[in-house]
């Protein structure tokens, strides 16, 4: 059986270096030039899908097992799923802003920017508080069939970047991926 919480942190690793890659680009598009929105696009399209779609819900399933063995974190874990749909809501913002631009349309630069700071802020932000508050104490408190509820609640998805049938579409990104590390 795979360890969740070594799933769950080196999810958080890929999702850090994945809004590094972003933040680069967001830096190339700040300075006046133009950043790879076909890159950009991967990036928030993979965070969307497999991020929103498999690994927050399976936290918001391990949260609320959490939350009744841990009433201390019943604060902290609710504002870390609302932080979920904040973040799915400025990834999908932001995506809708790239294919505006990859199909023609003109975004006002600051709208840009304003969307990509809120994505990467929150994202950022939220992983290192996941990380340093609850990472540990899940590890602590959780039972086994506290996990096996977690993963019915939320089966596993394929992951479309790191997974063995891996998709054409990423090939650049894994590529930019392996170049960052």
């Amino acid at each position: 059986m795979i360890d969740p919480i070594a799933a769950w942190h080196t999810e958080h690793v890929y999702f850090n270096q994945l809004l590094g890659l972003l933040r680069k680009q967001i830096d190339v598009f700040h300075g006046g030039e133009r950043p790879n929105y076909e890159l950009m696009l991967d990036i928030v399209g993979y965070l969307r899908d497999y991020s929103d779609g498999f690994h927050h819900p399976r936290e918001d399933a391990a949260f609320a097992r959490l939350a009744k063995r841990c009433p201390d974190l019943e604060l902290i874990l609710a504002r870390l799923s609302q932080e979920h749909r904040v973040i799915a809501h400025a990834g999908e913002a932001l995506r809708e802003q790239l294919q505006a631009i990859l199909g023609g349309a003109i975004i006002p630069r600051a709208a840009v920017e304003v969307a990509a700071a809120t994505y990467l802020v929150y994202y950022g932000n939220h992983i290192a508080k996941e990380e340093e508050d609850v990472l540990t104490r899940a590890a602590k408190e959780l039972t086994k069939e506290d996990w096996e509820a977690v993963r019915a609640a939320v089966p596993a998805g394929r992951d479309p970047l790191f997974d063995a049938d891996r998709e054409e579409r990423y090939r650049e990104l894994r590529r930019q991926i392996a170049l960052e590390a």
